[in-house]
């Protein structure tokens, strides 16, 4: 009988410890995407940023035969 609960205990201990690793993960995955995505809105706003600068660049093409 001593056995049954001390296993229950321990089950229900591990079982505490893969919910949690599952949620610190679940966070980290998160942040990850959230810098992902500041990450490509900064290149984005450079690069209009790069065209309100300098608008001419890259509008002209000049071909010689």
């Amino acid at each position: 009988m001593l056995y049954i609960a001390a296993m229950s205990i321990v089950l229900s201990h591990n079982k505490v410890q893969e919910q949690a690793g599952l949620a610190v993960m679940k966070m980290a995955m998160d942040v990850a995407a959230n810098q992902s995505e500041s990450i490509m809105a900064l290149d984005v706003n450079a690069k209009a940023m790069e065209t309100s600068v300098q608008p001419f660049l890259g509008a002209i093409l000049d071909i010689q035969v």
